[in-house]
């Protein structure tokens, strides 16, 4: 990668202070740069996708790309300022890899309140470049075109990996999952009693809902609600109430995975299922829980079953957000 003259030779004049192999961009930014690959570095206006990890000086996370499953996809900014990270961004090209360490207090300005456990001196970025996309003279018909093409591409090879994903998953997690035609893996961990649930019943269900990496991003459990709560250093919501929820099964009010899963269970059964994202959120996700073309992963328990009452009037019944 072409370095910039100048600014290397600006950036030299703070080298004498800097540690640990570190060395000083314009504006206080540490950086130092492991993987250097040859090509033009990142402009303002161009289109980057990133992976990066956020951490603090004391090696906690607060923001990772490799747990949500996609990387970071936008446009260099235009407006950027001396010494935040996208002075690191701009000495980047495709290919490379670099850690950056930006002072906290630019981050958080005088009387801001930090995070809870956000301790030290810097921010640290771990960063990949995956791909650029130059905007340089490029009509924006153009410019855009190659942005949607390179998203079609990068969507394609997310479902094709998904089976292989899935079925990983379950060998790791000693699933025996039976495929159903649509692609829903399942297991009935606890078989109940009586008739199955049918479309027009009211599913009365504790759940746990986590991603394949074991984040857990929603529960009718108080005790997993806080496990998860305790694991991303983020409070539980003091106005949620835990409880069982009410699922009307066939109305096409929870994801498609959801309904078709909750008609293969009967009173008092437990069950995982192991939802393709083609039979959840899809190609959108639910950000920031979900990301997209993800894999979701819930356990169940069927509390009771509502039967329908052909003569009562329709009620929408509250979801939520996360099962919708």
């Amino acid at each position: 990668m072409r370095k910039n003259v100048m600014f290397v030779a600006l950036a030299a004049l703070g080298l004498a202070s800097c540690k640990g192999g570190f060395k000083q961009a314009d504006g206080g930014l540490l950086y130092d740069i492991h993987t250097d690959k040859s090509g033009p570095t990142i402009k303002a206006g161009d289109f980057m996708s990133l992976n990066l990890v956020l951490k603090t000086e004391g090696d906690s996370v607060v923001y990772s790309t490799y747990e949500l499953g996609r990387p970071v996809l936008a446009p260099m900014p235009k407006d950027g300022k001396k010494g935040d990270i996208t002075t690191g961004f701009a000495l980047l090209s495709e290919g490379d890899s670099a850690t950056f360490k930006m002072n906290i207090d630019s981050v958080f300005k005088k009387g801001q309140p930090k995070p809870p456990g956000m301790k030290g001196k810097y921010l640290i970025y771990n960063v990949k470049v995956e791909k650029v996309i130059p905007r340089g003279n490029l009509s924006d018909a153009v410019f855009q075109g190659r942005i949607s093409e390179y998203l079609k591409t990068t969507a394609e090879a997310a479902q094709k990996a998904e089976p292989a994903k899935i079925k990983k998953y379950n060998e790791d997690n000693k699933i025996t999952a039976t495929v159903t035609a649509s692609g829903l893996n399942y297991q009935i961990t606890t078989p109940g009693s009586g008739p199955n649930i049918i479309n027009g019943d009211t599913a009365v269900v504790n759940y746990t809902g986590k991603l394949t990496n074991g984040k857990i991003f929603d529960s009718s459990i108080k005790a997993d609600a806080e496990k998860a709560a305790a694991e991303s250093k983020r409070p539980v919501d003091p106005r949620r109430t835990y409880e069982p929820i009410k699922v009307a099964v066939g109305a096409g009010r929870v994801v498609k995975g959801w309904d078709e899963g909750m008609l293969l269970l009967n009173k008092g059964a437990k069950a995982t299922l192991v939802i393709p994202s083609t039979l959840g959120w899809g190609e959108q996700g639910a950000p920031p829980m979900i990301p997209p073309f993800a894999t979701t992963v819930f356990t169940v328990e069927v509390v009771n079953i509502i039967h329908a009452n052909p003569n009562a009037p329709k009620v929408a019944e509250p979801q939520p957000p996360a099962v919708r």
